[in-house]
């Protein structure tokens, strides 16, 4: 597990950002068993498939995978049972109200224990289109190569393709004087 500050990370959802344009997040509790909060401190869960749903007032997190514990007996936990989401009534009637509209989605982004309890960061968020999924990855390319543009030049060094741009200034081709 990683540690940031007081969170330490169980798992994360590296593709949410990638799928959805997030609107905004949450930070909600999680009702578990005792063999699945075992499992999480071993880091044994995956948030790649989870979403959450608003069902008659309470919001239910589905499709979460944790690894049964491997100490467990009889009493072990279903891995994909539907797990319900502690949140706060006005942020559920927020929620509610979002979520029905057309191409949002309720999306985990991350699971880390607070202070001993399990959080989920919980985000609303709204599908990608594909050319924004491309936009998006060209611009990020084009951040990374200016950032390494930069780390060139102040190092020192001209940077790449100087070799073609560099002529000798006695050079007929760059002489534009009559």
């Amino acid at each position: 597990m990683v540690q940031h500050g007081d969170r330490s990370v169980i798992a994360t959802n590296r593709r949410a950002r990638h799928h959805f344009t997030i609107l905004d997040t949450y930070e909600a509790g999680l009702v578990l068993v005792g063999t699945e909060v075992k499992s999480l401190r071993l880091g044994r869960a995956s948030l790649a498939e989870a979403f959450a749903t608003v069902d008659d007032g309470e919001v239910w997190l589905r499709n979460l995978h944790i690894a049964e514990y491997w100490h467990g007996s009889w009493t072990n936990h279903t891995p994909r049972r539907t797990r319900k989401m502690l949140l706060h009534a006005k942020e559920i009637r927020t929620l509610t109200g979002k979520s029905k509209e057309t191409g949002h989605a309720l999306v985990p982004l991350s699971m880390y224990f607070s202070d001993g309890w399990v959080k989920v960061e919980l985000a609303l968020a709204r599908g990608k289109k594909n050319w924004d999924k491309r936009r998006d990855i060209a611009a990020r390319d084009a951040e990374r190569e200016m950032a390494r543009g930069i780390g060139w030049r102040l190092k020192g060094h001209p940077g790449r393709g100087a070799k073609d741009r560099r002529r000798p200034p006695d050079d007929p081709v760059l002489d534009y004087s009559p």
